[in-house]
């Protein structure tokens, strides 16, 4: 008895590692320095609105907040490197979905690759679990982290998951 209670144990754990070894992470990162692939299939990113903290902000497809950086110009990205390793840019090209009325677009980075834009501002992913807006409001590499929120107008104070609901 003792061994067929052990050798279904053992297949349990067996089937609980091939689950978690076969689920995707894709979309997901950040704040793990692991950059999320928020492409949809077919090669561009899809953006779409959704509630977070009370706020209507953009997400990606998996319902990751995506965020701007305030250093960022209409026309260029000012996160690269480890910065991108921490705060992924959305690939572009991107288009709409549900609640996304906001000018959508992509600029060029410094390595070639195409970034997406919402209301021109270069977008970002950080948090590690759809829902979360953990990185609002962060002040680091060289600025301040905001929610890209699906009006274009800035969050109200204290409305976010993160860390000051400043929008942008």
């Amino acid at each position: 008895m003792r061994i067929k209670m052990v050798a279904v144990a053992g297949m349990a754990a067996v089937a609980l590692g091939a689950a978690a070894c076969s689920s995707s992470s894709a979309g997901t990162t950040a704040g793990s320095g692991t950059p999320s692939s928020a492409s949809a299939s077919g090669g561009g990113a899809v953006v779409k609105s959704a509630t977070i903290g009370g706020v209507a902000v953009v997400t990606n497809a998996q319902g990751f907040t995506l965020y701007s950086f305030a250093p960022d110009t209409a026309t260029t990205s000012k996160c690269s490197g480890p910065c991108a390793q921490i705060w992924p840019p959305l690939t572009g090209p991107v288009t709409a979905a549900q609640g996304v009325t906001g000018k959508l677009g992509t600029i060029t980075r410094s390595d070639g690759s195409k970034q997406a834009t919402y209301a021109g501002h270069p977008l970002y992913s950080y948090d590690t679990a759809p829902g979360q807006a953990n990185g609002n409001g962060i002040n680091v590499d060289g600025g301040v982290w905001h929610e890209v929120t699906a009006s274009g107008q800035a969050a109200p104070a204290g409305s976010s998951n993160g860390g000051g609901g400043y929008g942008y």
